[in-house]
């Protein structure tokens, strides 16, 4: 290579729970560069979603984190061409890129839903993936399935 590889940044945590995943998601989250916007639709969904589980043992944030694990996938297909063919070829994901693609994906189809406010189309995405449902947790299912059909070209890996 000839240039050096650029340096992370460091993501600080967020001030309610000290948390660097929540700061990410934040970041995910973020238009326009309103950050205190994103950080208040999101505890307002944390505390939407905390309303809705009184009887659960877990904490809201738990209950997010847990959502966002459902989601997460653990291969993608990648197109490769070969030979004037293109191949969908399942490859798995690096840890950090699983994570943002998961937040992405529950983003996005927060942001799909109809109707009320930005926090509570958060809160209903994380409910659904907590309980193994919803948009984000189809996008996963889907690229599972997509993998897994193309499994026979999985020696074209790079």
């Amino acid at each position: 290579m000839r240039k050096a590889k650029p340096k992370k940044r460091v993501i600080l945590p967020d001030p309610k729970f000290n948390d660097q995943k929540v700061s990410k998601f934040v970041n995910h989250l973020m238009y326009d560069g309103k950050k205190n916007t994103s950080y208040e639709i999101f505890y307002a969904a944390l505390d939407i979603v905390g309303g809705k589980l009184k009887d659960e043992e877990k904490s809201p944030l738990e209950v997010w984190k847990q959502a966002l694990d459902n989601i997460t996938p653990q291969v993608e297909v990648k197109s490769r061409r070969i030979g004037g063919a293109t191949f969908q070829v399942p490859t798995e994901i690096r840890p950090d890129r699983k994570e943002s693609v998961s937040m992405k994906n529950m983003i996005a189809f927060a942001r799909k839903r109809g109707g009320k406010s930005m926090a509570d189309k958060l809160a209903a995405e994380i409910m659904d993936a907590f309980n193994n449902q919803g948009g984000a947790y189809k996008r996963k299912e889907d690229m599972h399935r997509m993998a897994e059909a193309n499994r026979a070209f999985a020696h074209f890996r790079f």
